[in-house]
């Protein structure tokens, strides 16, 4: 582990400037409201000072995205680990810093390692906004990741341009419905003759579903009776600065 350490260290010089401000994490729950229980923790980028995740990628650039990668990455299972997670955690990632997957995976790894956080508990996260140069190499990582035993999901899908064709390219294990689709979606047929056939076409192909952003019970009662099991959104539960919050603050009503 040393040896991977020194050697991505030596990688992260010879990619850039580093990331000079200091961060934490909030988390907000994914849960299965199946069971009322975490499914996993999000881990969601804040400045130690309190700055909001906005204002600390405004500071984001060319230069010092690898080493701004990395730091989230360690950050949040530091912090995740210091706070005795046992579910998932959910890290978001930058696609366009990584150049090489098991080269730049290797500090990931000793941080796990470090902190005796199980990597295989790992999801990690990119959004379907940001814009990948090039969707080969964003296909050549997620493989590289699934082969080393980390799950991936799509985060605000529905919220960008790719689309469908994102997931011809690239087949993750989880999809994450943005608010866009899911706001409202009690009152829209549109909405949910969508994210019903999301459904089906993630159920054919093995994929998770995830509904993010709810904040209203008729969404969630809504989403509920399309078959979405795995619900995240301040209804359920705000983030929780360098806290974890174990139970869902709503429940879908009972069936009379």
């Amino acid at each position: 582990m040393t040896h991977q350490r020194v050697a991505c260290e030596h990688c992260a010089h010879r990619k850039g400037r580093a990331f000079a401000e200091q961060i934490t994490m909030a988390f907000q729950p994914i849960f299965d409201m199946t069971t009322g229980r975490v499914f996993a923790q999000e881990a969601l980028l804040r400045g130690k000072d309190g700055r909001s995740a906005f204002e600390m990628l405004s500071l984001v650039d060319a230069e010092n995205m690898y080493s701004f990668d990395q730091t989230c990455r360690t950050t949040a299972i530091e912090v995740a680990a210091g706070l005795g997670l046992t579910a998932s955690l959910s890290i978001n990632f930058m696609p366009n810093a990584v150049y090489e997957p098991q080269t730049c995976i290797q500090r990931t790894l000793w941080a796990a390692d470090s902190v005796g956080f199980p990597a295989e508990n790992i999801i990690f996260e990119f959004t379907e906004g940001e814009v990948v140069r090039d969707k080969g190499h964003l296909k050549n990582i997620i493989e590289s990741y699934r082969q080393m035993g980390f799950r991936t999901a799509i985060d605000d899908f529905g919220a960008g341009f790719s689309g469908l064709g994102l997931i011809a390219d690239v087949v993750p294990n989880i999809i994450k419905i943005d608010r866009e689709l899911v706001s409202g979606i009690d009152r829209d047929h549109v909405r949910r003759a969508i994210v019903r056939a999301l459904c089906g076409l993630c159920d054919e192909l093995g994929v998770m579903v995830v509904a993010e952003g709810i904040e209203t019970q008729a969404e969630l009662e809504t989403l509920r009776d399309l078959g979405i099991a795995l619900m995240q959104g301040y209804l359920l539960g705000r983030p929780q600065f360098e806290g974890l919050l174990h139970e869902p603050q709503a429940q879908p009503a009972v069936a009379a």
